[in-house]
């Protein structure tokens, strides 16, 4: 199957929200290329950037399932190739 490569942006506005990212985030472990989490802590916010290389449907499900979770937004940049 065909793999693309995708940066995800997550913004956490919410910090209880932090352990069931990491646990969505484990159940796709395999396509993750790496992550980095950098709490805000003046705002309140969690910042998490996470690469992936997975097929598009892969990408777009963990995407919307961190995109659902409350006071969190999740947005993907996808590589041209």
């Amino acid at each position: 199957m065909e793999t693309r490569v995708a940066v995800m942006a997550v913004i956490a506005d919410n910090y209880d929200s932090s352990e069931q990212i990491n646990s969505i985030l484990h159940e796709y472990r395999e396509y993750i290329i790496g992550r980095m989490g950098v709490p805000h802590r003046e705002k309140s916010v969690n910042v998490i950037c996470v690469a992936i290389d997975a097929p598009q449907d892969k990408i777009n499900s963990l995407a919307g399932r961190i995109g659902r979770l409350s006071g969190v937004t999740a947005k993907t940049l996808y590589s041209a190739s």
